[in-house]
């Protein structure tokens, strides 16, 4: 059971036209968030968790009173006691546009047409998430945060926050993440995409009018993205070569109990996640890349930072590997900022990051201490 008990998530509209990287704009849209703690008279408490793939603004809490697992996807980070104490701190989860859990988004309803976005849903990118994140901290009269946080896209985005809105964060925590992905992370995505891209339900992006969901694309973008999140050791000791049977079925169904896993994995996500904001997310994953404006040279790209950061990775994390996260702290030190790096040697892969090891609970804590210290002084 968690500890903050049932969180009643909140939505706000957006009036105003929100220019995007691409050129294009999205207004009347709408912003779904939930927030944990409370936010002190100097509104120098704030801490914002930004999202990563699958996730939404459900950060902490219980979303049905009744049902232990309608926890927040970082619970175990968030709440009174916790790493990140809800008891000092006043935490805000965000909803990116383009999702698929209340923010404005490909099913949502478009005002030219009169009917669901669908594919005319504009690209977005992490930059554009954290202008609508920014408008957000305005509305609720934040203009600073004592931190912002993510893990894997969301420590993307807090990477981000960084750069575009240097004055407006004191603190800078990325979690299993990078300044860029790799060649061949972007091959897992573009493999992904073109699972849903090809199912006959997908009706290019508009299977909302035929009442359809494109299942089989989803089940298989999901069990593709699935096994990058496991490290091998992860799953040899989860499954190994174990048979649901005991023996060999000489078929194509399922033999092993790895593959029950993914089909699994798969089923559950397709009945939950819409494809077109799958294809939105992984195309932001694809496109961030905050050096590529500066030559590629990421000293550069984090020149204007001016937050202490903490950077944590973990070793058998493949997909975001600790070299990644090692480029920003380099980046960083270039630059004589302020920084704390921590590499786990946790045998659970890229989801480490949302997993208990004390080790990494350990190190986020006690950056938090040392923030809510900096703002019981009154440091800005």
């Amino acid at each position: 059971m968690s500890a903050l008990g049932v969180v009643i998530p909140q939505s706000m509209h957006f009036a105003a036209p929100l220019p995007l990287q691409s050129g294009a704009q999205i207004g009347d849209y709408t912003l779904m968030y939930e927030t944990y703690g409370t936010l002190n008279a100097a509104r120098s408490n704030a801490v914002l968790v930004c999202h990563a793939l699958n996730a939404s603004h459900h950060v902490a809490g219980l979303a049905d009173a009744n049902d232990p697992k309608s926890a927040g996807w970082w619970d175990n980070m968030v709440g009174p006691g916790k790493p990140l104490d809800t008891d000092r701190f006043f935490v805000i989860g965000v909803n990116n546009l383009g999702s698929c859990f209340g923010s404005t988004g490909p099913m949502h309803t478009n005002p030219a047409t009169g009917k669901p976005y669908g594919a005319d849903f504009p690209v977005v990118t992490v930059e554009d998430w954290v202008d609508a994140q920014a408008r957000l901290a305005d509305a609720l009269g934040i203009e600073q945060f004592a931190a912002v946080m993510g893990g894997s896209l969301g420590g993307m985005q807090a990477l981000a926050w960084s750069t575009r809105y240097p004055a407006r964060l004191r603190h800078c925590v990325v979690i299993a993440s990078t300044a860029k992905l790799s060649a061949q992370n972007i091959a897992f995505n573009d493999v992904a995409r073109q699972a849903i891209l090809t199912d006959p339900d997908y009706h290019g992006g508009d299977f909302y009018a035929h009442g359809v969901v494109p299942k089989n694309g989803l089940r298989v973008a999901r069990m593709v993205g699935h096994i990058t999140y496991l490290s091998d050791d992860d799953m040899a000791e989860k499954f190994g070569r174990d048979l649901r049977t005991g023996k060999y079925q000489f078929g194509f169904g399922i033999d092993f109990e790895i593959e029950s896993y993914l089909r699994y994995q798969g089923d559950k996500f397709s009945e939950y996640f819409d494809a077109n904001t799958y294809l939105l997310i992984t195309k932001a994953l694809d496109y961030f890349d905050p050096a590529r404006e500066f030559g590629g040279d990421l000293t550069k790209a984090l020149a204007n930072t001016r937050a202490q950061f903490l950077l944590a990775s973990f070793k058998t994390d493949w997909r975001f590997a600790p070299a990644r996260s090692q480029e920003i702290v380099q980046a960083l030190v270039n630059n004589r900022r302020r920084v704390a790096y921590a590499e786990i040697d946790a045998p659970h892969g890229h989801d480490a990051f949302l997993l208990d090891d004390s080790r990494y609970m350990n190190v986020v804590r006690a950056y938090y201490e040392k923030v809510w210290q900096e703002t019981q002084g009154g440091a800005q």
